[in-house]
């Protein structure tokens, strides 16, 4: 049987959009800002189900996904045609991270076939949206330094802990857990990695407020919950070869071929049009300015466009490492960050002061309040500093007090109480 060609699919797949999904009605980073209700954000979250499910009846879910899980089995050029056709359609912005990158892709790549069956169709299907256990109050971005604990009782663990600034936990349904297996050995050495069914006995969902109104991240106390072996995702004790690469696929979110990535000029808010409309609303359209920092944000967009597409390159041809995959994650936090001031400038005094029901200002003026999160979720930009330090230019590593030293015997912070 022949591979459909990409012209063939890209056909296809401009068919299928234009008879079946929905037009693109507001900003697909609007649900972060505080704007929504819980009723509403409940709503979306389904709404992004259900065009999940669209695109999957439709054979255009997972491109580059095996078709033994429920995929396509397509190459990336595929991949690239539809995040071409997509634009200007609703698409399920929530599912595609972390559930697609890092969530999918850890368990593509790690998981076993039993696991892969039971996981990998539901999600492609918008049946199971996934989060990623990480980060915990008392390790800041050390996540190898992880005091939630999984001992082993016979063919089950049973997991103590708590984790922190999981985004949409309270809406999902499955979370990747990186838990302490081993206190004895060095912090990398101890750690194995978990499928943590997130709504169950034992497991408290606490959400945190933020700045600008948002309460989608949170904090979950684990206790005494049990788990079956066959819900670990890798080898006991060797978490850390898993770790990497879940990193590796969180930071290189722009790089994902698994993921759903509209490309075009207003693609997710911010493009160069978008910035235009605003200055012309606000009288600025002949401003020097305003005509610079449109100029500026159309520049950063096309170079950190240019720098994903090379750094994809040349990971794929073995000319760098992977985990040059850091510097996308620089760039992009840097360009989201400079996005957000950028469009805030532009808005003037609209981004400060907003009626109760211009969600559009008010996004303006939120975006601006909280723009440094783009340099902190999904890994901190200064931690991708520190491996492209390392592990890219070949730089020599920070001393550090816990190297070599078995992990009960380093000094820790308070534990979450």
């Amino acid at each position: 049987m022949s591979v459909e060609s990409v012209e063939e699919f890209r056909q296809r797949a401009r068919a299928f959009l234009k008879e079946n999904m929905p037009r693109a009605t507001r900003d697909p980073g609007s649900f972060a800002r505080g704007i929504l209700s819980d009723e509403e954000e409940l709503a979306d979250v389904q709404r992004n189900r259900d065009l999940q499910r669209l695109l999957f009846d439709g054979g255009l879910a997972g491109i580059c996904f095996p078709k033994a899980y429920g995929g396509q089995g397509l190459t990336t050029a595929h991949a690239a045609a539809f995040n071409e056709e997509i634009v200007g359609y609703q698409y399920p912005d929530r599912i595609q991270v972390p559930t697609f990158a890092p969530c999918a892709s850890v368990l593509l790549e790690f998981g076993s076939e039993e696991q892969k069956l039971a996981h990998i169709p539901a999600i492609l299907k918008g049946e199971e949206i996934w989060m990623q256990f990480l980060s915990e109050p008392s390790g800041g971005s050390d996540v190898a330094g992880a005091q939630t604990t999984a001992v082993r009782d016979g063919d089950e663990w049973v997991l103590n802990g708590s984790k922190i600034w999981t985004t949409g936990a309270w809406w999902s349904d499955w979370g990747l857990c990186l838990a302490r297996t081993n206190w004895d050995v060095p912090k990398h050495r101890g750690l194995s990695v978990f499928m943590l069914k997130i709504h169950q006995p034992g497991i408290e969902v606490h959400r945190i407020e933020m700045l600008n109104g948002s309460k989608e991240f949170c904090q979950e106390f684990i206790s005494d919950v049990r788990i079956p072996d066959g819900d670990r995702i890798g080898q006991v004790d060797d978490g850390w070869t898993v770790g990497i690469r879940w990193m590796f696929y969180e930071k290189s979110f722009a790089l994902s071929s698994l993921t759903i990535r509209p490309s075009g000029d207003n693609a997710g808010g911010g493009g160069s049009n978008a910035l235009l409309d605003l200055a012309r609303a606000g009288g600025r359209l002949d401003d020097p300015l305003a005509r610079d920092q449109i100029g500026e944000a159309h520049a950063l967009t096309l170079a950190t466009r240019a720098l994903a597409g090379r750094i994809t390159k040349a990971m794929a041809t073995g000319k760098i490492s992977d985990q040059a995959a850091g510097l996308t994650r620089v760039m992009g936090g840097m360009l989201q960050t400079r996005l957000a001031t950028i469009e805030f400038e532009l808005a003037g005094s609209a981004g400060v002061a907003w009626a109760p029901d211009d969600q559009q200002s008010a996004g303006y003026g939120m975006g601006f309040l909280v723009r440094q999160a783009s340099c902190i979720g999904g890994g901190t930009t200064e931690m991708s500093r520190n491996v492209v330090s390392e592990r890219v230019l070949g730089m020599p590593r920070e001393r550090t007090l816990d190297r070599d030293v078995p992990f009960r015997d380093v000094p820790k912070g308070p534990t979450a109480k």
